[in-house]
């Protein structure tokens, strides 16, 4: 946590100049469109797509898994087909260890994970005003319940379960921060939201940076807790550790207490995925929108609904490409997608920084990075060292996904963005 912490903090730096000099919808794309290009900015946009879609399907599938224990709670037991995605490269095992579904595809689909984005795409077509009112209340319920659970198993906590403290070295510790990285990119999505900022000088750098620093005393509170609850190998594949956690913990002689601390867990981390899912989708919709309307994709997905005023059409294509694959795969699949997507995100947005304080030295920024390309360097630095840490296999989905962009930008895009007239004059 705490190195995932650092990497994020020196790009959350470069994120905040950025945000402050260029304060329109896109976030990273929209930054190195003006800093390295239309080629890099493709690429970004490209990434980037790939980077919120696999975080929400993440995260989808992690709600699904906690709407399963919510039930649970109530003594409802569904079939596991319809609960659960229908690729499951470990199998599927109840808590007590038997053994589901073997590895691999099943007959089945994920349908809470489905219908949560679907849902969550009806409200944010309707409008971004009643989509930060209900996040709004969501995130409060959120912290209030991450709170309840630090001081209510304060007391529960085996310190022997934190020995080894680092049981697969540091090779786990890099493999481990990339692997968790995507639950980071919530200063990301602050800045895909520039244009809908009243002061985004000012507001954007602060929203991001303090989204990182409560993201992480939050973080690291519930890791801390929840390692020294169970030991660490009983939450490999978890998509719900915490409140399985509890339910096993409060089975036991003198944990009935944590029954009801499991009630308040459940309902916190259902808003808080709900939350995240909003903040994502909002993000991804956004850059499907700055891309059209710079020309790189359709022109109907920079459309504005007449009555609701958002992008309608980009809000419905990425509530489907994320619902779809939600239902069919598991959560260690998706976020490794996610978590290379980010990575390569942050690096081009802190090379970016760098570009920029030779291109335009001049240019008015509401917030510099201190250091001048030091943070920028490290960040770079870091965050490549990060991808190291991920499966080769994510690797090549990964280049698979850069060669299908790299092949829709030129044979349609670069033909039809705002600079293809340009060229064709020189």
């Amino acid at each position: 946590m705490v190195l995932v912490a650092f990497v994020c903090a020196l790009t959350g730096l470069c994120y905040a100049e950025l945000a402050s000099m260029i304060p329109i919808a896109g976030s990273a794309y929209t930054y190195t469109y003006a800093t390295l290009g239309e080629l890099i900015a493709w690429i970004i946009g490209w990434d980037l797509i790939l980077e919120y879609a696999g975080s929400n399907m993440s995260v989808s599938v992690g709600f699904a898994a906690h709407v399963v224990d919510l039930l649970d709670w109530f003594g409802l037991h569904p079939s596991a087909r319809w609960i659960s995605p229908a690729y499951l490269p470990s199998g599927l095992q109840d808590l007590a260890g038997n053994n589901l579904y073997s590895p691999g595809w099943h007959f089945g689909f994920n349908i809470p994970a489905f219908l949560i984005v679907m849902f969550l795409t009806v409200i944010l077509v309707r409008g971004i005003r009643e989509s930060a009112s209900t996040n709004n209340m969501m995130v409060a319920f959120k912290l209030i319940a991450i709170l309840i659970f630090v001081f209510a198993v304060i007391g529960f906590i085996r310190p022997a379960n934190w020995h080894p403290f680092m049981p697969n070295g540091w090779s786990g510790v890099l493999t481990g921060g990339s692997i968790i990285f995507f639950t980071y990119i919530g200063f990301d999505s602050v800045s895909t939201a520039a244009e809908e900022c009243r002061n985004p000088q000012r507001d954007l750098p602060i929203g991001i940076i303090a989204t990182l620093v409560v993201c992480t005393v939050l973080y690291v509170a519930v890791a801390v807790c929840l390692t020294g609850l169970v030991p660490w190998q009983s939450m490999v594949g978890d998509a719900a550790p915490v409140v399985n956690a509890l339910k096993k913990l409060s089975l036991l002689p003198g944990g009935h207490p944590l029954y009801w601390i499991r009630l308040v867990v459940l309902l916190g981390a259902l808003m808080g995925m709900i939350s995240s899912i909003l903040v994502y989708q909002i993000g991804q919709s956004r850059v499907w929108f700055s891309m059209s309307r710079d020309g790189l994709l359709p022109k109907v997905f920079s459309n504005v609904h007449p009555l609701f005023r958002t992008p309608a059409f980009s809000t419905w294509v990425a509530g489907v490409v994320v619902a779809i694959p939600s239902g069919l795969f598991d959560i260690g699949t998706l976020a490794d997608l996610s978590n290379i997507g980010t990575l390569f995100a942050f690096v081009l947005v802190s090379i970016g920084v760098i570009v920029l304080r030779f291109r335009d030295p001049h240019r008015r920024r509401g917030f510099v990075v201190p250091g001048g390309p030091v943070i920028p360097a490290l960040s770079v630095i870091f965050c490549f060292l990060l991808m190291a840490g991920l499966p080769i296999i994510t690797w090549y989905r990964f280049l698979i996904w850069l060669v299908i962009g790299l092949f829709i930008y030129f044979l349609y895009s670069r033909h039809r963005s705002e600079f293809a007239r340009t060229r064709s004059t020189e």
